[in-house]
């Protein structure tokens, strides 16, 4: 799951339909007694890896991911790895219809939020034992869970940080990075809106403001920044209706209300190009993205980890590889997986691609932390959370982006808007 604001491709990385009734229902053909945490954590042999690995990947044809590939047909002169690409908006239909039908490839990457609703479909081997949690984030382990049981390894991590105009906050009046704690950051961003139309002619808003779809990307890291949550796992009950998180509602609707922030579906990246706004969160591309198309802003822009309350907190995202129950070669498959999140192939293919690697080792081993813009996506890492493992999650989703909605436009109270979060939550069930 990759985190974005933009409503092109790269949103279409991000959705996640629920499954139909009819594909729940059915557990894809296989019996109720093999479902998800009953099956044993698959083995990896010893030796090379030989015969076909038939693998998935997302979106273009990745030509960074073959070179891995090659890599790995060298290292194993017995294997043939194959790599389909499957567009985003038609990935997550393909990959329900294969697993329905017992005609998935050997391996696939899946996006995050993809994981807990497929793990339920019982289409997922779980992780060997051999890999290790302890190689990866917390929150980009917590990705590849259901039910406790991993069924997948972590491959392209995604989270967000805070993008700033340093020429814009110069005149501000600030000295250095923006604040990292909310009250903090807080006063930065009325300092900054302090010179729109004055100091910075050009300045409308001193932030963005995500409105609508994946809203709740946003928001909820605010929830756990406090120190709630918006699911107790152990109960299996939504808490919409803490204390923490009508904190983080307040914290969210304060900035529109104070007009720091628009309250329409404005192009962030656009914005903050052209010095509409001074601030906005987002994710890793947006960097590559202005060193690419906006050189005047070369040394203009600065990177800092979102700014929180009484703990530091951050959504983790992105893609991980899973290989199938129905996998012909289960066990070049787990190679092929184990081979790609080594930490010197993940320092690779991040600096490659741009993407962010799920592992700390890689960080080191890639020398990614000596962009100082990187170094903030290094922090944020360390303390992002995935969030609920539930197949009903897309449909909370979906409720909280409409209500955070109401709520920044005034349409709603905090009040009200935790009540209604709560009952549509406590209808929309955990699903399976």
């Amino acid at each position: 799951m990759r985190t974005t604001t933009r409503h092109t491709v790269r949103t279409v990385q991000i959705m996640c339909v629920t499954v139909t009734a009819a594909l729940m229902a059915t557990g894809c053909g296989r019996s109720a007694g093999s479902g998800p945490g009953k099956d044993a954590a698959a083995q990896i042999g010893s030796g090379k890896a030989t015969g076909t690995v038939v693998m998935w990947s997302m979106g273009d044809t990745d030509k960074d991911l073959e070179s891995l590939a090659k890599k790995f047909e060298q290292q194993n002169p017995g294997v043939d790895v194959q790599i389909t690409a499957a567009p985003w908006d038609a990935a997550h239909d393909k990959l329900t219809t294969a697993i329905a039908g017992g005609n998935t490839p050997d391996m696939s990457l899946v996006g995050t939020t993809w994981m807990a609703e497929m793990a339920a479909m019982n289409a997922f081997q779980a992780t060997p034992t051999s890999i290790k949690s302890s190689d990866f984030y917390p929150g980009q382990w917590d990705t590849t869970k259901y039910k406790d049981t991993s069924y997948g390894v972590p491959f392209i991590a995604d989270t967000s940080v805070v993008y700033y105009r340093t020429d814009i906050t110069t005149k501000a009046g600030i000295k250095g990075a923006l604040a990292g704690d909310r009250d903090g950051y807080l006063k930065d961003l009325k300092a900054i809106q302090a010179t729109a139309g004055k100091q910075n002619p050009k300045l409308r808003h001193a932030t963005g403001l995500v409105m609508g779809f994946n809203s709740w990307i946003f928001w909820l890291p605010m929830v756990w920044q406090q120190g709630g949550d918006i699911y107790d796992a152990k109960t299996g009950k939504f808490t919409f209706d803490s204390p923490e998180v009508a904190k983080a509602l307040e914290y969210y609707a304060s900035v529109p209300k104070q007009g720091m922030a628009p309250t329409d579906r404005a192009d962030n990246v656009q914005a903050f190009r052209d010095g509409l706004i001074a601030t906005y969160q987002e994710a890793a591309w947006a960097g590559g993205s202005f060193r690419k198309d906006a050189p005047e802003l070369n040394g203009k822009w600065k990177t800092i980890p979102v700014p929180y309350t009484k703990q530091p907190a951050g959504f983790a995202g992105g893609s991980d590889l899973a290989v199938f129950k129905d996998a012909k070669n289960s066990d070049g498959a787990w190679k092929f997986a184990r081979f790609l999140t080594e930490p010197a192939n993940l320092a690779a293919y991040a600096k490659a691609t741009g993407s962010l690697p799920p592992s700390p080792q890689a960080w080191s081993e890639g020398n990614l932390s000596e962009d100082e813009n990187m170094k903030a996506f290094a922090e944020q890492l360390e303390v992002s959370k995935a969030p609920p493992a539930i197949t009903s999650w897309q449909q909370i989703a979906d409720a909280i982006d409409s209500e955070l909605e109401k709520l920044t436009l005034g349409k709603a109270t905090v009040a009200q808007v935790q009540q209604a979060l709560q009952s549509k939550a406590t209808s929309i069930g955990t699903g399976r």
